[in-house]
Formats: structure tokens, sequence, C-alpha cells
């Protein structure tokens, strides 16, 4: 098992590692210096909607022949005016109605105008990222026959947040109960996602980077005990949990290159590398169908793996990994995230260029339905609850539109039988404002969650809308978390994003993103007066982003 450096040295891999033919035939001159800088930023900032060869999916195409404007400036492809360097630095300082975030808070002036030029050159073609170099990432911290054989500590470890400290490339694992952090743990740079395996015990954290991180909560400090590097640019990771297949694997999905990695699920001892490159629904070939999000089912031995640029939904059976089946179903472009619906039988995932919901029978392995929603569907993993009128729903907010979208979703009890009508139909529009990212609930609450951080106006990105499903016609508040957490005020937005329930549905904690030198905090409320009952600041815990209640994660509740 050969160590290997992580966090810089990745980006620097992924920036640098590329062609140097990079001046082209009208764009904007760049020195080497300004190139190496605006790939790292483009890496950091950009790739994830935009992508690494810049064809776009939840954000636009950017190649040279959008944004780089000809002598004469005249209409070109579609009607559509080549943007130019001065349209080009608006468009990133002010965001868009389309639910790209304002970045003159982010960015300098002199940054702003970098990326302008950058993105008028011809993309680099990153490296490949071979089974090999996996196998050579690989480092395993603590073997397994030295970790617990209990639980040593004396947390309440279904009551413990994993929380995404994305600049620092770090996980703060804080205690639900007491609001203290009991750990703070070196990962990938901008962690995504959480994920808990079976049992509860290990929690797997995947960087932007690519770095996998493995943490054992049973050990007296929780730390990381294994690591993997799958790829240079990564989303999404999860874990065997079908009943005899408990903590055995895990799987974790790249970006870039386009693919994905089984591995051991006790040390990331990689095992299998799957390459996603093929036909979109569309028919045609495309070089970087990344791995949007990954959900493991509880029905079969099954992980569901959603490919962004093709609109194909992957069913890949772990029964026997060495002779790997997968059932392939064609949705709609372009894949992001999505959640399970209350019955963990249909999993629900946006595509949103295509501005639908897609859901597939996991029990059938066939697609149930596409929905045609509003304007750019963003779920996370979307929410289940129970509507006064059309029985079992599953909820998606939205970047592009000023709605939450309420589908309705199949059960087996008989008591919702009157409601099968309705099924796979929207079955209400709550009112709301674009720029969503993230909607919640819990089987305990009789409130609904939902926050706006990539709305452009302030106000309303500090803020978060709250529901009493009793009356789902307009909020029963609009909070506004950046003023409720006490904080001196800042001309940087402190965008509230990211609502999470405690393991009772009593609480929801709302993580306050501010910028590298603000202080930054997570704000929780009490779920049932809607009042703050503590802000959690502490001068390490930095642009904290993503929170994953550990019961929660673990049992897909939302």
């Amino acid at each position: 098992m050969k160590a290997t450096s992580f966090g810089v040295l990745a980006l620097t891999v992924l920036a640098g590692a590329m062609s140097s033919a990079f001046a082209q035939s009208g764009a904007p001159a760049m020195t080497d210096a300004e190139k190496e800088q605006a790939k790292k930023i483009y890496f950091e900032r950009c790739a994830g909607c935009h992508g690494v060869l810049r064809k776009g999916a939840t954000g636009k195409n950017l190649e040279p022949h959008w944004t780089k404007k000809d002598a004469s400036g005249k209409v070109t492809e579609g009607g559509t005016l080549k943007l130019g360097q001065s349209r080009l630095e608006k468009i990133i300082g002010y965001g868009t109605d389309g639910g790209m975030v304002n970045f003159d808070d982010i960015l300098t002036k002199e940054e702003i105008s970098l990326m302008s030029k950058y993105i008028q050159n011809t993309p680099d073609v990153p490296p490949e990222y071979s089974f090999k170099d996996t196998l050579d990432s690989w480092k395993v911290i603590v073997p397994v026959d030295k970790r617990p054989t209990k639980q040593m500590n004396k947390f309440n470890l279904k009551n413990i947040f994993s929380v995404t400290l994305r600049d620092t490339g770090e996980v703060a694992l804080i205690d639900g109960d007491t609001k203290q952090i009991r750990s703070i743990v070196k990962t990938g740079y901008a962690v995504h996602i959480s994920r808990l395996s079976a049992s509860g015990r290990y929690v797997y954290v995947i960087g932007r980077d690519g770095r996998l991180s493995l943490i054992d909560l049973w050990m007296e400090k929780p730390a990381v005990v294994a690591e993997v590097k799958i790829g240079f640019d990564a989303r999404s990771v999860d874990t065997s949990k079908f009943a005899g297949f408990e903590d055995k694997y895990a799987i974790a999905g790249s970006y870039w290159p386009p693919q994905f990695v089984i591995m051991d699920g006790d040390t990331l001892k990689p095992r299998k590398v799957v390459s996603t490159r093929g036909m979109t629904v569309d028919g045609e070939y495309h070089p970087e169908p990344r791995v949007a999000s990954i959900v493991a089912s509880f029905i079969k031995p099954e992980w569901v793996v959603n490919i962004k640029e093709t609109g194909q939904i992957l069913l890949v059976d772990y029964s026997d990994i060495e002779n790997l089946k997968t059932t392939t179903i064609a949705s709609a472009k372009f894949l992001h995230d999505g959640g399970w619906d209350a019955s963990k039988r249909y999993f629900l995932v946006a595509a949103n260029a295509s501005n639908k919901i897609a859901a597939v029978d996991t029990k059938t392995g066939k697609l149930a339905a596409l929905v045609d929603t509003a304007k750019i569907p963003h779920p996370g993993r979307g929410a289940n609850f129970v509507h006064p009128q059309f029985g079992p729903v599953w909820a998606t907010g939205h970047l592009g539109a000023d709605v939450v979208t309420l589908i309705s979703t199949p059960s087996d009890d008989p008591k919702f039988a009157q409601y099968k009508q309705y099924n796979w139909k929207v079955v209400q529009e709550m009112k709301h404002v674009p720029g969503n990212l993230f909607v919640k609930t819990h089987p305990a609450s009789k409130h609904f969650w939902a926050d706006a951080p990539q709305n452009p106006d302030k106000d309303l990105a500090e803020s978060v809308a709250v529901w009493d499903m009793a009356d789902l016609s307009k909020p029963k508040a609009i909070l506004n978390v950046a003023k409720d957490s006490g904080l001196p005020p800042t001309k940087a937005v402190k965008r509230a994003v990211h609502p999470e329930y405690s393991a009772d549905g009593k609480e929801v904690w709302i993580s306050l993103w501010g910028g590298k030198t603000d202080q930054s905090a997570i704000v929780v409320y009490d779920d049932a007066t809607l009042k703050v009952k503590k802000v959690i600041t502490d001068p390490k815990m930095i642009t904290p982003t993503g929170k994953f209640n550990v019961y929660n994660t673990q049992h897909d509740i939302y």
C-alpha cells in the first residue's frame, strides 16, 4: 500500500498536468502563471456545474464558440450572441436568474477578469486516472485488526453531525446533544457529501479533489482510518446496505475521469474501476459523462448510479463484483441529485436540463415515470411527507423557479389507496424563490424547510422559508439566519444553506456559509417554536456547508 499526498497536489495535477497549447486565435492572451491560477479557480468554483471540458450540464456550455466574441460581434449559432470579455465579467460578477450565484463577493475583480479570459480559450484535456493510480493512492492508516471492537467513546452516535468545512478540506464531527465539536478531521477539499455505513459505525466522505476518507466513529476520538483517491474530481459515495452485505463494499463516483470505483467497505481497497463514457439518451457519444449521485438500495444488493451527461441511470448489482451486472435505464439529461420516496422502493432524481424528475422502480428495475417540473429542479435528497389532500408526496426545490414541487408517490399501504390516481403527478407547487438547493422535513415534524442560497438577493440568500404542513399555501415564516446568528453584518453574503434535522426531529441545523475570512456559524432552531436554540461558532469552523446527521443519513430519512 503506497501513501499518496492529496489536497493541493490533486488540484495541481488536474490544473497543471494538461496540454500547454493554450493560446488560440482571437482568444485573450494569458501568461503561464495566469493560466495556472485560472485552472485552479475553475476547478474549485466552476467545474462542478460546467464540467471539466466545459461542455455544460447544470451550468451552461462554456466552450469558446459561445464565450469568445468574434470580430464582427454578429449573431451566431441559434441566434445567440457570443459573449465576449465585458459580458462574461458581468455574468460572473453578478450571477444570473437561471441559478448561477454572483461571484463578486467570492472572487476579486482581477480574478473575475482572469476567469473571463480563461473560458474564452479552448479547454485543456486532463489526464486519465487508472486502476493502478487508484491502487497506488490507497492508504490504510489504522488496520482493521487494530481498530476498536466496541464503541470507545460515550457520544450519542445517532445524533452526531458530519459537517463539511468546505474551504479548509476538513469535516467537523459535532455532537448534536451538547453542540460541541468532538473532532475535526482532515479530508479532501470541499467535501460534497457524507454517507454512513449500514451499521452506522463508519462515515464515508468524498472531496471534490477525489479523495475518499473513511472515518471510524467507534474510536475514542473519531478519526480517518483509511483513504484513497478515486479520480481528480468527484462528488458521490455510498456503501452496501442490503441484508448480508452490510459494510462490505463502498462505491464512489468520479467527475473526472468519468468512472466509478468499487472498494472494500472497511479498508477502501480498490476492487474495480468502471468507466461511464458512452451514448446519451439522445444517441450521441459524450466524452465526459460524470457520476452525479449514488444511493444504495435497501431491497436489493444494488446501487443506483446516476450518470449526469448521458441521462442514463445504472442499477449496479454488487452481489458478484467479479462478474458485475448492470441494468441501464434511459431517463433524461442532465441527471443530478435525488433521493428515495418514503417506501424506499422508488428513487427520484432531477434531470435538471430537461426540467424533469425521473423515478425508478428499483423492485422491477424499470423507469416508473418522467415527471415534468418547473425550471432546474434541485432536490438534494428531496423530502417526504403525507400531504393533507394528496397523500404521500416527495418534494423538490428549484434553482431556476420560484416554487417547491410536490409529486405524488405510490404506496402499498391500503390507507393510501385513495391517492393512487395522483401518483407520479405534480399535485402542488408551493410558492418559494429561485436559488433553492435543499428542502427538508422529518417524520416527527410538522414543518417543511427550504433554503435559497443561490438567490441573487442578499436577504433571501441569507434566509430560509418554513411551511406548516397543515397549510402549504404560503410559508409560515421567513427566517433570516444571518440576523438570527448575531454575527456582525458583512457586505459579503452569508448564505443560509442545507437544513438538517436532529435524529429525533426536534431541531433543524442551518449552515451560515460566509467567506474564508468571515466568521461562519451553524444556527440551530427549535423545530416546534422556530426559535434559535444555539449558534455554534468556532475559529476552526470555516465555511461550513453540508451537515449530515448520522442516524438520518444511515436510514435515508428526509
